[in-house]
């Protein structure tokens, strides 16, 4: 049972960090895979008062939200082999991933919401600046 917090740990980690270093860094480059989550993604956002009305349509696309769903299945997929040495980290890192999709797709379509539940995640947005509050 000792996987369920350190996969909750581990997958956080895992958040900010490819948040800060991989949407953030290689992401501000316009020939970068990665420019979806800042040249798409934040820009529309910031425009529209945190709302995403992209997350209305289908996952299934290769848009900034389908790519969003795809990495994240792919990170989850990865853990896989883990499952039958440590089955709750792995679990628990399923259930990041799958959360952590639910939660922002619900945050850039409900700003309030966001505001009550995701404070982080809304001045991330909202806030002057959008290099802090990664997770």
């Amino acid at each position: 049972m000792i996987g369920i917090p350190l996969g909750l740990a581990y997958s956080n980690a895992g958040e900010w960090l490819v948040h800060k270093y991989v949407l953030h860094g290689w992401g501000r480059k316009r020939s970068s895979f990665w420019s979806f989550h800042w040249l798409d993604h934040h820009r529309v956002v910031r425009l529209n008062g945190h709302v995403d009305e992209a997350y209305e349509r289908s996952v299934i696309g290769w848009h900034p939200q389908g790519k969003e769903a795809v990495l994240l299945t792919a990170a989850a997929a990865a853990h896989l082999p883990l499952f039958p040495i440590a089955p709750f980290f792995t679990g628990t890192v399923i259930y990041s991933a799958i959360n952590y999709y639910r939660k922002h797709k619900r945050s850039h379509l409900d700003p309030e919401w966001a505001r009550e539940h995701l404070p982080w995640h809304y001045d991330h947005h909202m806030g002057p600046n959008q290099d802090a509050n990664w997770c």
